[in-house]
């Protein structure tokens, strides 16, 4: 194996509205009542029909009509009604992506409360965002995939949704963190004819161009087919870089009855680009496309296959049996020379080091589940059973070479790759993982539910040292027993109370032990009857212990003992009116390391801002005559200041971010749309390390031509 070096180039009657706004949770919709009052005025003693909710996937929701979900599969893996799960849950659909102009998932998730992005600011070789300050696991319609750090970019085109977690979810879905989780959930065929295509351009050479499109293969609508790519090609905002991508998904779907239905999905996704801009000296204030890497050994490329078996079947009288099993494997490497340190002898000299990665990956997932629905006298009871088995194995291979030669900032002089590409570490790594869970939702009278979810992994982990000479590998077993427990009452039909324990476990290395979590938390959620909408504010205390973090800055390890997040949210999200949408949400954390008597005791976690806000709204101008339809999108994101190493001595700069997209409908099914994200082209330093500062994401604006059909 050789780490390579690459040349790179540049629904019923409508109520008075005042009873929509009973609980608006947060001052950024406090406007909204003026506008729906005047409505209500006008409308009083009218009946309006709304339109018929296409039920779509496994959420239940059409995701491509609505930025609203009413359904999650990402509280567990039962559907369950957002308003009455007694869990914190965000869903970001296809038309908010699509709205937004999103383009990764920690795009798609920047306007949601709890998730703090962009805090390794040019950084582009991971989804780097953090739930209630914690990293996430992830999760492929309920099959594991493993932590958004060190993991793969997702295109954000192959998912009808994305559900966001809030706070421990390990006896639903198995290896999580206490802050959170995201659940991608896949688009599939549909048993209709459907489609779009599009075509994007915009900064940074970018030349995009996508499909997605599907119909019956047989007239009785029992076989059907999707098809959705994706062809990109374009620089990033740095010299020397490029950010290219092929990426094209097919599936099939056969329905042999009205009882059963069978999905086989496949994906291939390619991504040839480069892993950011390496950071620029401490203390300089130079345009972000300044680089000081080197271009020879400059490259991030990440090629996997995906296959993926969904298969359905209701027994009748209440019996249902679920299975999704999951096969991928990927390359993922990177290269590049990184600074490593400042000079201040006034030399305008940084000194540097070469640093790459070569992984290689496979996994093997399925999961197994029986549902069960019956009623007895004011009782709803629904009951899932299930097992699951993973078996993941990776290959990776590190170089690390601290000899790079220093780069004058002022007047760089680039000098090539490392003198050897051969990896200097590497290592094996199989972890086996076997699964029982039992999940019980009963629902008293239509009013008080109570959720208990319970769930035990056996971890099978071995690793092996590829560079050791004797006693090369090393294994370790563990059993780890998760739960939780919920409640939800509904104080009216559209107001809902709950409070929730929880619990997580994330696998550990060999040799250590698994980090556990626990959080306790109590909410209320608010959806109208008048429009659609979702209103939720929650408190929770949550605790992760027996952990490991790394400093920011150095990237050394230290112990802690334990860390406490302490936080308020509140979230919004409604479609006020025919013409308005709004998308709302305020997170607070208060962040506490705790070990009595450690050098670190009192002190913040790394990353975890204490405020974070934003807002998005929409306004759509009806058109006359030959005018089309007329969006107008504009948001805004606060990120409070958060310190970057542990010792809470360096921090980033707190800061507003601005967006803005326009859409205009050209003919019936055209469409033009611009999307510009940072619109003011806001700079401040979003991360810092012991060698170089690293800028957030400048403005970038795109166009883009859509049909559908």
């Amino acid at each position: 194996m050789t780490i390579k070096t690459t040349s790179s180039t540049h629904g019923q009657s409508r109520r008075r509205y005042r009873n929509a706004i009973l609980l608006g949770c947060t001052a950024l919709v406090a406007l909204t009542p003026i506008r729906l009052l005047a409505q209500d005025a006008g409308n009083q003693g009218a009946s309006t029909v709304l339109e018929t909710i296409t039920v779509q996937g496994a959420g239940g929701d059409d995701d491509a009509k609505s930025i609203v979900a009413r359904q999650t599969t990402g509280a567990g893996k039962m559907p369950s009604e957002i308003l009455t799960a007694p869990a914190s849950v965000s869903v970001i659909t296809s038309k908010e992506i699509e709205e937004r102009g999103a383009s990764s998932v920690e795009q798609v998730v920047q306007y949601t409360a709890g998730v703090v992005t962009d805090f390794y600011g040019s950084d582009d070789r991971y989804d780097f965002f953090d739930i209630r300050g914690f990293t996430p696991y992830t999760y492929r319609d309920g099959l594991g995939i493993g932590r958004t750090f060190a993991g793969i970019r997702e295109e954000p085109y192959a998912f009808e949704r994305i559900e966001v977690l809030k706070g421990a979810g390990s006896a639903g879905f198995g290896a999580a963190e206490p802050g959170g989780s995201v659940n991608y959930v896949t688009k599939l065929p549909k048993s209709e004819r459907f489609g779009e295509a599009y075509v994007t351009g915009g900064s940074f050479n970018h030349k995009e161009v996508g499909l997605d499109f599907g119909d019956n293969i047989t007239e009785d609508d029992t076989l059907s087919y999707r098809l959705t790519g994706k062809l990109q090609g374009a620089d990033a905002e740095y010299d020397y870089s490029k950010d290219n991508e092929k990426f094209i998904m097919g599936g099939l779907t056969w329905r042999p009855t009205d009882a059963t239905s069978l999905s086989f999905v496949f994906d291939h996704l390619n991504k040839d680009g480069v892993p950011g801009s390496g950071g620029q000296p401490l203390g300089t204030d130079f345009d972000r496309d300044k680089f000081f890497g080197e271009p020879g050994y400059y490259f991030s490329n990440t090629n996997r296959n995906t296959y993926s078996l969904m298969f359905d079947h209701d027994f009748g009288n209440g019996l249902s049996f679920g299975s999704n099993a999951r096969y991928n494997k990927s390359n993922d490497a990177f290269g590049s020379a990184y600074l490593s340190n400042t000079r201040t002898d006034g030399s305008n000299l940084a000194d540097r080091y070469f640093f790459g990665s070569d992984k290689a990956t496979e996994q093997f997932i399925i999961d197994a589940n029986l549902i069960y629905e019956t009623n007895f006298d004011n009782v709803e009871s629904r009951t899932l059973a299930g097992i699951e088995y993973s078996n993941f194995e990776s290959k990776n291979y590190g170089l690390y070479d601290p000899s790079a030669p220093p780069i004058n900032w002022v007047n760089p002089v680039y000098s090539g790759g490392p003198a050897s590409t051969a990896p200097t570490y590497g290592s094996k790594n199989d972890q086996k993982t076997k699964s029982v869970y039992l999940q019980q939702d009963l629902t008293f009278s239509d009013r008080l539910t109570v959720s208990l979810g319970l769930r035990n992994d056996w971890l099978d982990l071995s690793e092996t040292d590829l560079f050791a000479t004797t006693n090369a590998t090393s294994t370790g077993d563990h059993s780890e027993f998760t739960k939780k427990l919920g409640v939800s009452y509904k104080l009216t039909e559209e107001l809902a109370a709950y409070a929730s324990y929880a619990e997580s476990a994330a696998p550990p290395g060999v040799g250590t032990e698994p980090t556990t979590g626990k959080q306790y938390e109590v909410g209320v959620k608010y959806r109208p009857e008048a429009f659609p909408a979702l209103f939720t504010a929650s408190v929770y205390d949550l605790t992760k212990g027996n952990i490991t973090v790394y400093d920011s800055v150095t990237y050394l390890p230290a112990s802690v003992e334990k860390v406490r997040h302490r936080g308020l949210e509140l979230e919004a999200k409604a479609e006020v009116t025919d013409n308005i949408n709004l998308i709302a949400a305020y997170s607070y954390i208060d962040s506490k390391i705790e070990e009595p008597g450690g050098a670190n005791d009192g002190n913040r976690l790394m990353r975890v801002p204490k405020h974070l806000a934003s807002v998005w709204a929409t306004y759509t101008l009806d058109g006359e005559g030959a005018r089309g339809d007329m969006t107008f999108g504009v948001g805004a994101r606060y990120t409070d200041s958060y310190f970057t190493n542990i010792q809470n001595t360096i921090a980033s700069q707190s800061a507003i971010v601005f967006d803005a997209a326009f859409t205009y409908k050209i003919k019936e099914n055209t469409t033009l749309q611009l999307n510009a994200s940072n619109l003011f082209d806001e700079k401040h330093i979003a991360s810092q390390d012991s060698g170089g500062q690293y800028y957030n994401p400048g403005r970038a604006v795109y166009a883009t031509l859509r049909q559908t059909w």
